[in-house]
Protein backbone atom coordinates (compact mmCIF):
# COMPACT_ATOMS: atom_id res chain seq x y z
CA UNK A 1 0.00 0.00 0.00
CA UNK A 2 1.79 3.09 -1.20
CA UNK A 3 0.18 5.39 0.86
CA UNK A 4 1.57 3.38 3.84
CA UNK A 5 5.13 3.75 2.85
CA UNK A 6 5.24 6.73 1.24
CA UNK A 7 2.12 9.09 3.01
CA UNK A 8 -0.35 11.08 1.25
CA UNK A 9 1.64 13.68 -0.03
CA UNK A 10 4.92 11.52 -1.09
CA UNK A 11 2.72 9.24 -3.22
CA UNK A 12 1.81 10.04 -6.80
CA UNK A 13 -1.39 8.80 -8.72
CA UNK A 14 0.78 7.04 -10.78
CA UNK A 15 2.23 5.26 -7.90
CA UNK A 16 -1.11 4.28 -6.90
CA UNK A 17 -2.14 3.11 -10.26
CA UNK A 18 1.14 0.60 -10.76
CA UNK A 19 0.54 -0.66 -7.54
CA UNK A 20 -3.02 -1.22 -8.40
CA UNK A 21 -2.13 -2.55 -12.02
CA UNK A 22 -3.98 0.13 -13.70
CA UNK A 23 -3.31 3.07 -15.85
CA UNK A 24 -3.81 6.50 -14.04
CA UNK A 25 -6.67 7.07 -16.49
CA UNK A 26 -8.62 4.02 -15.02
CA UNK A 27 -8.34 5.61 -11.61
CA UNK A 28 -9.85 8.64 -12.65
CA UNK A 29 -12.91 7.15 -13.92
CA UNK A 30 -13.32 6.32 -10.04
CA UNK A 31 -11.77 8.65 -8.62
CA UNK A 32 -12.41 12.11 -9.24
CA UNK A 33 -8.59 13.22 -7.29
CA UNK A 34 -5.89 11.61 -5.22
CA UNK A 35 -7.90 13.69 -2.06
CA UNK A 36 -10.51 11.68 -2.79
CA UNK A 37 -9.04 8.18 -3.52
CA UNK A 38 -7.59 9.02 0.34
CA UNK A 39 -10.85 9.66 1.71
CA UNK A 40 -12.18 6.76 0.51
CA UNK A 41 -9.91 4.51 1.42
CA UNK A 42 -9.73 6.14 5.08
CA UNK A 43 -13.45 5.41 5.21
CA UNK A 44 -13.12 1.73 4.09
CA UNK A 45 -10.34 1.10 6.34
CA UNK A 46 -12.13 2.94 9.16
CA UNK A 47 -15.18 0.68 8.36
CA UNK A 48 -13.50 -2.41 8.76
CA UNK A 49 -11.71 -1.44 11.68
CA UNK A 50 -15.14 -0.55 13.04
CA UNK A 51 -16.35 -3.74 12.19
CA UNK A 52 -13.89 -5.79 13.53
CA UNK A 53 -14.33 -4.25 17.03
CA UNK A 54 -18.06 -4.18 16.61
CA UNK A 55 -18.07 -8.18 15.76
CA UNK A 56 -15.89 -8.77 18.36
CA UNK A 57 -17.88 -7.17 21.15
CA UNK A 58 -20.81 -9.36 20.43
CA UNK A 59 -19.15 -12.01 21.53
CA UNK A 60 -19.11 -10.82 24.91
CA UNK A 61 -20.33 -12.22 27.70
CA UNK A 62 -20.33 -8.71 30.10
CA UNK A 63 -18.88 -5.57 30.20
CA UNK A 64 -15.08 -6.48 31.55
CA UNK A 65 -15.19 -9.12 28.23
CA UNK A 66 -16.39 -6.04 25.99
CA UNK A 67 -13.63 -4.05 26.60
CA UNK A 68 -11.17 -6.85 26.53
CA UNK A 69 -12.65 -8.40 23.14
CA UNK A 70 -12.82 -4.78 21.74
CA UNK A 71 -9.07 -3.95 22.72
CA UNK A 72 -7.88 -7.69 21.23
CA UNK A 73 -10.16 -6.88 18.03
CA UNK A 74 -7.96 -3.40 17.16
CA UNK A 75 -4.52 -4.74 18.31
CA UNK A 76 -5.40 -7.66 15.98
CA UNK A 77 -6.56 -5.69 13.74
CA UNK A 78 -3.92 -3.12 13.71
CA UNK A 79 -1.31 -6.32 13.50
CA UNK A 80 -2.57 -7.97 10.75
CA UNK A 81 -3.57 -4.50 8.92
CA UNK A 82 -0.25 -3.25 9.48
CA UNK A 83 0.14 -0.95 6.24
CA UNK A 84 -3.70 0.00 6.45
CA UNK A 85 -2.81 0.74 10.45
CA UNK A 86 -0.33 3.20 9.49
CA UNK A 87 -2.50 4.87 6.39
CA UNK A 88 -5.50 5.62 9.41
CA UNK A 89 -3.04 6.58 12.26
CA UNK A 90 0.12 7.77 11.26
CA UNK A 91 1.40 10.40 13.07
CA UNK A 92 2.18 12.46 10.25
CA UNK A 93 -1.70 12.80 9.27
CA UNK A 94 -2.39 15.03 12.22
CA UNK A 95 -0.24 17.85 10.78
CA UNK A 96 -2.37 17.71 7.28
CA UNK A 97 -5.60 19.61 7.63
CA UNK A 98 -7.87 17.49 5.09
CA UNK A 99 -6.10 14.18 6.58
CA UNK A 100 -6.79 15.13 9.75
CA UNK A 101 -10.49 15.39 9.13
CA UNK A 102 -10.59 12.30 7.59
CA UNK A 103 -9.29 10.58 10.09
CA UNK A 104 -11.33 12.49 12.48
CA UNK A 105 -14.18 10.96 11.03
CA UNK A 106 -13.05 7.73 11.50
CA UNK A 107 -12.31 8.39 15.10
CA UNK A 108 -15.69 9.50 15.60
CA UNK A 109 -17.39 7.07 13.93
CA UNK A 110 -15.83 4.17 16.29
CA UNK A 111 -16.13 6.31 19.26
CA UNK A 112 -19.98 6.61 18.66
CA UNK A 113 -19.99 2.48 19.13
CA UNK A 114 -17.54 2.43 21.51
CA UNK A 115 -19.42 5.02 23.88
CA UNK A 116 -22.84 2.69 23.11
CA UNK A 117 -20.85 0.15 25.17
CA UNK A 118 -20.41 2.10 28.10
CA UNK A 119 -23.11 1.48 30.85
CA UNK A 120 -22.22 3.55 33.85
CA UNK A 121 -25.56 4.57 35.22
CA UNK A 122 -25.70 8.24 35.62
CA UNK A 123 -23.48 9.47 32.77
CA UNK A 124 -24.89 11.55 30.48
CA UNK A 125 -24.77 10.27 26.54
CA UNK A 126 -21.98 12.99 26.12
CA UNK A 127 -20.14 11.96 29.02
CA UNK A 128 -20.38 8.48 27.83
CA UNK A 129 -18.81 9.72 24.00
CA UNK A 130 -16.16 11.83 25.76
CA UNK A 131 -15.52 8.37 27.57
CA UNK A 132 -15.43 6.48 24.28
CA UNK A 133 -12.47 9.24 22.71
CA UNK A 134 -10.57 8.33 25.67
CA UNK A 135 -11.23 4.31 25.15
CA UNK A 136 -9.88 5.02 21.62
CA UNK A 137 -7.31 7.47 22.38
CA UNK A 138 -5.96 5.03 24.43
CA UNK A 139 -5.84 2.06 21.76
CA UNK A 140 -4.78 4.03 19.35
CA UNK A 141 -1.41 5.51 20.98
CA UNK A 142 -0.95 2.42 22.83
CA UNK A 143 -1.08 0.18 19.58
CA UNK A 144 0.35 3.07 17.63
CA UNK A 145 3.57 3.08 19.86
CA UNK A 146 3.80 -0.79 20.37
CA UNK A 147 4.05 -1.10 16.48
CA UNK A 148 6.64 1.95 16.28
CA UNK A 149 8.80 -0.20 18.73
CA UNK A 150 8.35 -3.44 17.16
CA UNK A 151 6.61 -4.98 19.44
CA UNK A 152 3.94 -6.41 17.55
CA UNK A 153 6.78 -8.77 15.74
CA UNK A 154 7.72 -10.25 19.79
CA UNK A 155 4.13 -10.28 21.73
CA UNK A 156 1.05 -11.35 20.77
CA UNK A 157 -1.88 -9.38 19.89
CA UNK A 158 -3.95 -10.40 22.29
CA UNK A 159 -1.30 -10.38 25.35
CA UNK A 160 -0.71 -6.80 24.73
CA UNK A 161 -4.96 -6.14 24.15
CA UNK A 162 -5.15 -7.76 27.84
CA UNK A 163 -2.77 -5.68 29.43
CA UNK A 164 -4.40 -2.39 27.42
CA UNK A 165 -7.83 -3.47 28.78
CA UNK A 166 -7.08 -4.10 32.16
CA UNK A 167 -6.08 -0.65 32.41
CA UNK A 168 -9.04 0.83 30.32
CA UNK A 169 -11.44 -1.51 32.78
CA UNK A 170 -9.86 -0.57 36.15
CA UNK A 171 -9.99 3.49 34.58
CA UNK A 172 -14.29 2.72 33.78
CA UNK A 173 -14.84 1.06 36.95
CA UNK A 174 -13.15 3.98 38.74
CA UNK A 175 -15.45 6.56 37.87
CA UNK A 176 -18.49 7.58 39.57
CA UNK A 177 -21.66 10.16 38.02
Amino acid sequence: MVFADNGYHGTSMNEVAEAAGVTKPVLYQHFTSKEALYRELVEDLGAKLERAIVEAVAQAQGPRQMVEFGFRAYFGWATSQGPAFRVLFAERNRADPMLAAAIDKVESAVADRVATFIEIPGLSEDERRVLAYGVVGLAESTSRRWLTLGLGSGTSSDAFASQVSQLAWSGLRGIRP
